[in-house]
């Protein structure tokens, strides 16, 4: 059985993004569909409190946010690679980029009223609040993108797009990278969920023939677990080794301490535990769960706040 495990959902975007990833680099994984809002219990029961989507499981160690699961993803099988043999710098701003200014003006752009109607037409009666109320929660006090702002910028950022994509296959060279797969995920959200908005994507054709391009990283989905099994999974495990991992102290604050971690912005519920590892690349908490046990949750370092508890 692969010990890849997806906490996610059928529309997420960011989800999206790390299914191509698996499929890209041929990784069979199971599945676990969670709810798009909350209350999320067994996620939470694995995390602490962080309540994005998706999440990746590998036993009891739990993996948050989707730049540092491209790094899991990328250790576990380094080819094909997510890094381009040049420019793997640019690779990775350009896809900081994406996973924020590009995604939140794609998502700003398709919730405007005409893209809402097709994504809650068909929900049950109330849903569309809950998940207004839900992701008013999680943004907190940042400022939102009118809709009109968020077209004149979508449509710039397609055309620059379109003008990486002039020469070459994929944004920085011959193969794909992590900024396609980043880029990919926020235009694939308006694309199939919000059909009736993607004719913005019709002015740069070179845009939308590479995300048919990237679309053709199929998913290699092994099977379908419950949360019931994946938190047993984690419950019989025993979380990877940490001990080796050299530490950076940039807070003052020492291992073993009580801390808490959250996002610098989007999704401001924080994790709390026991701070085990603090390298260059990310952050690790021990946590003790009534029916998880004992698992490690690690963020990457960059987007997200330490403190002390």
């Amino acid at each position: 059985m692969a010990d890849l495990v997806l906490h996610h959902y059928k529309t997420s975007p960011f989800a999206e993004k790390i299914r191509r990833v698996l499929g890209f680099k041929q990784l069979p994984w199971q599945s676990v569909n969670i709810p798009p809002i909350a209350p999320k219990p067994d996620v939470e029961a694995l995390t602490g409190g962080y309540r994005k989507t998706p999440i990746l499981q590998i036993g009891a160690d739990i993996y948050c946010d989707t730049a540092l699961i491209c790094d899991v993803l990328e250790h576990r099988q380094p080819q094909p690679s997510l890094s381009p043999p040049t420019h793997k710098g640019l690779a990775r701003v350009l896809a900081q980029w994406a996973d924020t200014t590009l995604f939140n003006t794609a998502l700003a752009y398709s919730f405007q009223p005409q893209g809402r109607e097709q994504m809650f037409g068909n929900v049950p009666p109330g849903f569309a609040q809950a998940f207004a109320d839900d992701r008013a929660k999680m943004v907190g006090s940042a400022p939102r993108l009118r809709v009109g702002d968020a077209t004149t910028a979508y449509r710039s950022y397609l055309r620059r797009l379109a003008t990486m994509l002039e020469d070459q296959p994929y944004l920085v060279g011959n193969v794909p990278c992590m900024a396609d797969f980043a880029a990919y995920a926020p235009l694939w959200f308006t694309r199939v969920n919000v059909s009736s908005l993607a004719g913005i994507l019709d002015a740069t054709p070179s845009v939308l023939a590479w995300m048919d391009r990237m679309a053709g990283f199929q998913q290699l989905e092994a099977g379908r677990l419950s949360s019931t099994d994946a938190i047993a999974i984690a419950a019989s495990s025993t979380p990877l080794p940490v001990d080796d991992e050299v530490f950076q102290d940039d807070h003052g604050i020492p291992l073993g301490s009580r801390v808490s971690v959250h996002a610098e912005s989007f999704g401001l519920e924080a994790s709390e535990g026991e701070l085990v590892a603090a390298t260059r690349m990310h952050l690790t908490l021990r946590r003790v769960d009534a029916r998880a046990g004992t698992v490690h949750v690690h963020f990457p370092r960059i987007g997200y706040v330490l403190k002390a508890a």
